[in-house]
């Protein structure tokens, strides 16, 4: 309260204490409770009061500029903010506004200095930075899942991630549900059945089988039929033809749930825009070219998402919400096992398809024949293929129902398997 004594009081009432203080007409407590001030204050002020009565005054005197700050760091806050207005200014580049709270984080990590999001917003406006964002739609922000695993939300954005590369980057992501725990994030040049394939490799390997996943009706996920035409009937119509990546789930006894439009995934667009946002801005910033450089920068992104960010919706870092539900033993996710009749997980994660057996127990894939000695002639035999990207082998292995009839090594561009 002595804080405030310029406010509740004028000098000459204070002066007029003090006065019949030094008279012995008033006493000392009765002053304390009267300005609500403690004793050493009260001394304080007598002494300067009888070093000088007549300029004697207790009003605040302000001894430094209110609200400046450094000037390295009001530097800093607009070169950055130069850098935001270029990236705006760029169509090609999925940046429309500018992030504070980015640059922010940036001044911290960057420059070592801290300074309040207000501060940084006012230096905008002063600046010519700062623009107000249209208002969106409301949608639902509810967690709808109740547990780990019971829900893994599965999608794939195709952006220009590194505004200095050759072109656009795939990022596929997965993420659950009931924590918002980023399970999976990996940049791909070209988005394939085989990247998704990888995609649930990783996390069914890792985490175990969930109840369901979560996707859109891209073709990679389900077959969609169109309306027959006058030229053409069609005789499958949608989900009689499983996709690969559906194949591979239904294997582990997972099911696979559709999203009808992108506004019902908006529980993975959001994360979505927040890992997009800030992985442009920093790809653009340190001049990143090629992948490797443009994962890095996500990994570390996603270590911040996932273990240090309290989420808007739960409440909660992802990862302690994660954790905790597995300790009170509250997770959907199965332990991973390899069913039978199958021997490795190769034979679940692969491509797979099917060759009638040839009168010389041979089958032909791509005008490549393969000699299989242990197929049964005039069936069909299943075909399941693990490429290998950086050997440029892929592993062929031979299925005739619940038998395994052996595998071989071919090179990949012999199977044309060239953009796995």
């Amino acid at each position: 309260m002595s804080k405030q004594l310029h406010k509740n009081f004028t000098d000459g009432q204070v002066k007029l204490l003090f006065e019949k203080y030094s008279k012995g007409e008033i006493k000392l407590n009765y002053i304390l409770q009267m300005l609500r001030i403690k004793r050493s204050r009260f001394f304080e002020l007598l002494a300067k009061y009888r070093k000088d009565p007549d300029s004697f005054s207790i009003q605040y005197e302000r001894k430094t500029i209110n609200r400046k700050i450094d000037p390295d760091i009001e530097r800093n806050i607009v070169k950055e903010l130069k850098i935001e207005k270029d990236l705006i200014k760029n169509k090609d580049i999925p940046i429309k506004w500018y992030n504070y709270s980015y640059i922010k984080d940036l001044l911290e990590q960057k420059y070592s200095q801290k300074v309040s999001l207000p501060t940084i917003i006012d230096r905008a406006k002063r600046n010519n930075f700062y623009f107000l964002r249209p208002k969106g739609k409301a949608h639902d922000r509810e967690v709808i899942t109740n547990y780990p695993g019971e829900l893994i939300q599965h999608d794939c954005s195709h952006h220009l991630f590194a505004p200095y590369a050759a072109g656009k980057w795939y990022l596929i992501t997965s993420i659950d549900d009931y924590s918002r725990l980023i399970l999976y994030a990996v940049l791909v040049e070209r988005e394939t059945t085989w990247e998704h394939i990888l995609a649930l490799e990783y996390v069914l390997l890792k985490y175990g089988f969930p109840l369901a996943y979560y996707v859109d009706s891209h073709s990679i996920f389900r077959f969609v039929q169109g309306r027959d035409s006058y030229w053409r009937n069609h005789y499958q119509l949608t989900d009689e033809a499983d996709p690969q990546w559906k194949q591979v789930l239904d294997d582990c006894g997972v099911k696979v749930t559709y999203a009808l439009s992108p506004q019902a995934k908006g529980k993975i667009e959001r994360p979505y825009r927040w890992i997009q946002d800030r992985l442009v801005r920093t790809c653009y910033r340190e001049n990143v070219r090629v992948i490797p450089e443009g994962q890095l920068i996500l990994n570390n992104l996603l270590q911040r998402y996932n273990y240090r960010i309290v989420h808007s919706t739960t409440g909660e870092i992802p990862y302690i919400r994660f954790q905790r539900a597995i300790r009170e033993k509250r997770s959907l996710f199965r332990e991973f096992t390899i069913r039978p009749p199958f021997l490795s997980s190769k034979d679940i994660f692969c491509l797979r398809v099917e060759r009638m057996v040839n009168p010389y127990r041979k089958v032909s894939i791509n005008n490549l024949e393969l000699k299989v000695p242990a197929a049964p002639l005039h069936e069909k035999i299943q075909l399941r293929i693990i490429p290998d990207k950086e050997s440029g082998i892929s592993e062929v292995r031979f299925w005739y129902k619940d038998d395994f009839l052996g595998s071989q090594k071919v090179k990949n561009t012999d199977l044309n398997l060239v953009q796995v």
